[in-house]
């Protein structure tokens, strides 16, 4: 008589632990997909985030020429960690296009790039 059928083991001793370490293996597999794409999105929000401030910066700048408001919206842009990478002057509105690179392995894909255009700034009495 076979030895496992005597104390009533059907063979599949271990069996759990097989199981349990595929899924622990799964469970990190997504955990680390899941942090990558948090990540590409967090440089879209920083992009997106450095383009609003630096073209609102650079509104209130269009009095004094093109140059000094898009030397500002560059200077927003590198303190937010984001490169300028357009900056025009369209009738008053500001456009500006910046861009954020990707972390890690992600960065083969491109830059996040974040675009925002502002108008004139009136000043209140």
């Amino acid at each position: 008589m076979p030895r496992h059928s005597r104390r009533g083991d059907s063979g599949d001793a271990g069996i759990a632990t097989v199981w349990a370490a595929t899924a622990v293996a799964a469970l990190v597999l997504v955990a680390g997909g899941m942090f990558w794409i948090g990540s590409a999105v967090l440089a879209r929000h920083r992009a997106a985030g450095a383009a609003d401030l630096a073209a609102l910066a650079a509104a209130g700048r269009t009095h004094r020429g093109v140059d000094d408001a898009c030397g500002l919206a560059r200077g927003i842009s590198e303190r937010m960690h984001a490169r300028l990478r357009t900056c025009t002057v369209e009738s008053w509105d500001v456009l500006v296009q910046v861009e954020v690179d990707l972390p890690g392995p992600l960065a083969t894909l491109g830059p996040a790039r974040g675009r925002a255009r502002a108008g004139p700034v009136q000043r209140l009495p």
